[in-house]
């Protein structure tokens, strides 16, 4: 995957926080990635950790394929 995208192909949303298990994105970030600029992805990369944390989900690791 682009640096530019924390997608891990791991694309499943926990219904409790409604966040992705994989990359911590909403379905709605999910659907604007496409039109964010350059600038706004990063700055929503940036705290993808912090909110998997705060949600309480592991952070995984990309799939190997």
């Amino acid at each position: 995957m682009s640096q530019d995208t924390p997608c891990i192909a791991v694309c499943m949303i926990d219904p409790k926080t409604k966040l992705c298990f994989g990359c911590g994105r909403t379905l709605p970030e999910i659907a604007r990635w496409g039109s964010m600029s350059r600038d706004e992805r990063l700055a929503l990369m940036d705290g993808l950790r912090a909110r998997m944390h705060d949600a309480g989900l592991p952070a995984m690791a990309p799939r190997r394929g």
